[in-house]
């Protein structure tokens, strides 16, 4: 093999990123994925604030109208929020059935309104007054923190994502596209003997070991594909694949999908917004069905690194903000309600007069939902986040 050829291949192994041990199976029937909407998703019009007056006021190009006989109206919740129209046929009937929540006024403490810097902080974890250990993701000290025959654990990503990174091994692997492997049987072990007596033997041998499960866990899936037998495109495809590998292999997984970012031409109840909304509820619609018997034990967490701000601007689009709206989806998810501390949206209690305010702090908002999910004690709460956990009601 050409060296070009060999770096290539061995960049798109699902290496562990770090030293540590990769976890066998799990035992626990729990299963937690993380989306993480990569763009600062405008919040506003996911759940729509109908009874502020001011939103309609401030937003007069790209607002979601009150609910109505109109299919183009927000669908109602209750008296204070409607959800976006581009979710009729997704999320808003696993929401009407107890198992979907939104919880509002929801983020991080870091201001910078910086992509990078609140994704990061986010998927660190940890407090901003304090010495960050930029190697250490939350997702991947939850591994650590349960017993290895309950936490099997990888990230669905090109690369492995800062949350996932720390001391526990941990795999990734893309599922966007399933095509035929560019290193051949053969070729794997060529390449897993060049490394034999090193450090990175393990590493290489698990990277082809994850790869060749997840193959063999799809090729059903692409020959039926080749008879036109799936017509599912982007988002909601690798959702059901995602699901299929959850139901028998890994109970925390990672995803993140991008193209939130929407400073121009955002659209109201159509348009560019709307249309990337119906695709990810169509995702996660599909996960949910694809799960089957096995959603009964599953949570999925849906965020974004900030809001936008509560006023359009001059694009027909919104800017970097602050607070925003998480969604919570499980068979065993307390939904039907909107959850978490919530205020009314005027121009007074706007942050800093335009974003949401932070009212349930992202850390102790999931140091209360892991530790119902999974049990833990207020110390192994602390050891993951920093914080004590705070108990909102999601499961």
């Amino acid at each position: 093999m050409k060296r070009r050829t060999l770096l290539k291949s061995l960049s798109a192994l699902a290496l562990p990123a770090v030293a540590g041990n990769l976890w066998a199976a799990p035992a626990s029937k729990t299963r937690l994925l993380f989306v993480f909407m990569r763009g600062g998703y405008d919040a506003t019009n996911l759940l729509v604030p109908i009874s502020s007056q001011y939103y309609y006021q401030v937003r007069p190009n790209i607002a979601v109208p009150k609910p109505s006989a109109d299919l183009n109206s927000a669908l109602p919740i209750d008296s204070d929020w409607g959800l976006h129209p581009a979710l009729r046929d997704s999320i808003y009937p696993l929401f009407t059935a107890g198992q979907a929540t939104f919880v509002p006024f929801a983020g991080t403490e870091d201001i910078s309104r910086s992509h990078f810097e609140t994704q990061d902080s986010i998927e660190l974890g940890q407090a901003l007054d304090r010495t960050r250990d930029y190697r250490s993701g939350f997702l991947n000290r939850l591994a650590q923190t349960l017993t290895a025959d309950k936490a099997s654990a990888i990230s669905f990503t090109d690369q492995l994502p800062l949350v996932m990174q720390g001391g526990v091994q941990l795999p990734n692997m893309a599922l966007r596209t399933i095509a035929k492997p560019s290193v051949d049987a053969r070729q794997a072990r060529l390449i897993s003997a060049m490394y034999d007596g090193s450090a990175l033997s393990q590493p290489v041998r698990d990277g082809f070991a994850v790869r060749e499960d997840v193959m063999k866990e799809m090729i059903g899936e692409m020959d039926a594909a080749n008879r036109n037998a799936i017509t599912a495109k982007g988002f909601e495809l690798e959702a059901r694949r995602i699901a299929k590998l959850m139901k028998d292999k890994y109970n925390i997984g990672f995803v993140d999908v991008g193209g939130w970012d929407t400073h121009v031409g955002q659209g109201g109840a159509t348009g560019y917004l709307a249309g990337r909304l119906d695709e990810l509820g169509r995702g996660l619609a599909g996960f949910a069905q694809e799960m089957g018997p096995d959603w009964k034990d599953t949570v999925v967490i849906v965020v974004s690194e900030f809001g936008r701000t509560f006023r359009e601007n001059g694009n027909r689009g919104t800017d970097h903000g602050h607070g925003t709206v998480y969604w919570v989806l499980g068979g065993g998810v307390q939904g039907g309600k909107v959850r978490g501390e919530q205020i009314r949206l005027e121009q007074a209690t706007l942050f800093q007069n335009r974003d949401y305010p932070v009212l349930n702090e992202y850390r102790a908002m999931f140091g209360g939902l892991l530790a119902r999910m999974y049990g833990l004690n207020a110390g192994q709460v602390e050891q993951i986040f920093g914080t004590r956990g705070r108990d909102i009601g999601l499961v």
